[in-house]
């Protein structure tokens, strides 16, 4: 047993939708939430400055006794996991990938859309993954643009943010797809203003909070370091910016935990 946090770690606000499956799955463990904010949003910065990024957060998230880190952003994930990895062998370490998967092995009109920034769209991992599952499938790769500024700037339900959405799926609407896959973790967040473009078509969304959840719970119980059943949770929040967007993202997980 071991009842040190496990940390969370995002460029921005985005990565809150992973830490709700993980307080959702994971009760008696306590969380510990770094959220970037300074250099947010990841898409269009290099792979060099974004690993340097995610280095520094685990670092930190380590020295304040995490015993696992989920990196909760898929930007970050295709940049900087293998290094990651390689430098904290020690610890576990989770990252995340579009929910490419199951949308190909479920798909039943072969071709689906995976909305991401364009730094993930692009990277060896999403290609990897793409050609390992996407056999017979066509995979429609959409840049979900401005979605990452509007979830930071908390408008996901304005009119800014119903005519982004609307922008970016309603010309997926007549391609043909049956699923639109969340390949970053600020556009669940959205997921609301996306159902409503999509309306009553046959077109189903998912994202990898879930599995990502499932994936920390059996490495919590292989390595032997799950929380004991006795344990009283806490929450912390870290960032590399200002005063201001510290409260900000206590807000917003506060907001998520009460819906």
């Amino acid at each position: 047993m071991n009842n040190s946090p496990i940390g969370v770690y995002d460029s921005g606000l985005g990565g809150l939708s992973v830490w709700r499956e993980l307080r959702l799955r994971l009760p008696r463990e306590s969380l510990i939430y770094l959220g970037d904010g300074k250099n947010c949003p990841y898409g269009g910065r290099s792979r060099e400055e974004i690993t340097r990024f995610a280095d520094a957060a685990v670092e930190r998230l380590v020295a304040a006794g995490a015993k696992m880190v989920v990196v909760g952003c898929n930007t970050a994930t295709t940049a900087a996991i293998d290094y990651l990895r390689a430098k904290w062998s020690d610890m576990p370490i989770v990252g995340l990938e579009p929910a490419v998967k199951p949308a190909c092995l479920n798909t039943t009109t072969g071709r689906i859309a995976v909305l991401a920034t364009a730094h993930s769209l692009r990277s060896e991992m999403f290609l990897r993954t793409a050609t390992r599952y996407a056999e017979g499938v066509e995979v429609l790769k959409v840049v979900g643009e401005e979605f990452v500024e509007i979830v930071e700037a908390g408008e996901e339900h304005t009119p800014r943010a119903q005519m982004a959405v609307r922008r970016v799926i309603e010309p997926l609407l007549d391609k043909g797809i049956d699923h639109i896959v969340l390949g970053c973790t600020h556009y669940p967040f959205l997921r609301s203003e996306i159902e409503r473009v999509i309306g009553d078509r046959e077109i189903k969304v998912i994202d990898s909070g879930e599995a990502v959840a499932r994936r920390v719970e059996w490495l919590l119980e292989r390595y032997d370091i799950a929380a004991a059943g006795d344990h009283t949770p806490t929450y912390d929040y870290m960032t590399y910016a200002d005063d201001a967007y510290l409260a900000h993202l206590r807000h917003r997980a506060e907001q998520i935990i009460g819906k």
